[in-house]
């Protein structure tokens, strides 16, 4: 990996940010068996519970000490179902979910990444959904867990990232009428004028719906 400008910078000595920043990220691809420690007993149990378990993993990645489950974003509520109620993996947490943008990854620009943590078997892995910037949508993991409310709502908010079947997908960071979304790579870095003259804030039963 090599770093120019911002926290990376030479020269100028800049870490304004606006110096830009240059990094230069390659994935990790996937990785053989034996993954090591739980990891293994982790996909193995998830292949016997969920026999579709190949159609659904696009790669498994062990990486920096964590495993990562790549998942088809069309299965991804099934996946994470059979993680949460299987007996033998009981991944009952879900610690949210962070958007990542990468401009240049054609057709899988925008990355939802899920962190599990299981309770029972003090064990954590993540899900990632990989998706292309003209078709942001991944399916909500709210009815599964319910804490990812919130979550998804900052990603819609900060990564345009839309999850189907949300109960109510509105901003939660930026105004409603915010143009853009702030964490995305092509987002300016600043002279974004901000006006509020004459605005007004409708009864909070009026602007936002949830059940």
């Amino acid at each position: 990996m090599s770093n120019s400008g911002m926290f990376g910078a030479s020269g100028s000595g800049d870490t304004s940010g606006f110096g830009g920043l240059i990094r230069a990220v390659q994935s990790p691809g996937s990785s053989e068996r034996p993954y090591g420690g739980y990891f293994d007993e982790v996909a193995d149990e998830l292949e016997r519970a969920f026999p579709e378990f190949r159609d659904a993993i696009e790669k498994v990645v062990v990486d920096r000490g964590e495993l990562t489950l790549h998942i088809k974003r069309d299965r991804l509520v099934d996946v994470a179902r059979k993680l949460r109620d299987t007996e033998t993996l009981r991944f009952e947490m879900c610690m949210g979910v962070n958007g990542v943008h990468y401009p240049e990854d054609k057709g899988r620009e925008l990355h939802a990444v899920y962190p599990l943590l299981s309770l029972t078997h003090n064990r954590r892995i993540r899900l990632e959904v990989s998706i292309p910037e003209s078709d942001p949508h991944i399916p909500s993991l709210v009815e599964v867990w319910g804490g990812n409310n919130w979550h998804e709502r900052e990603t819609w908010d900060m990564f345009g990232i839309i999850f189907d079947g949300h109960p109510g997908l509105t901003r939660i960071l930026m105004p409603d009428d915010w143009p853009g979304h702030p964490q995305r790579k092509d987002y300016p870095l600043g002279g974004i004028a901000v006006e509020y003259k004459g605005a007004t804030i409708p009864d909070p039963s009026n602007r936002r719906s949830y059940r």
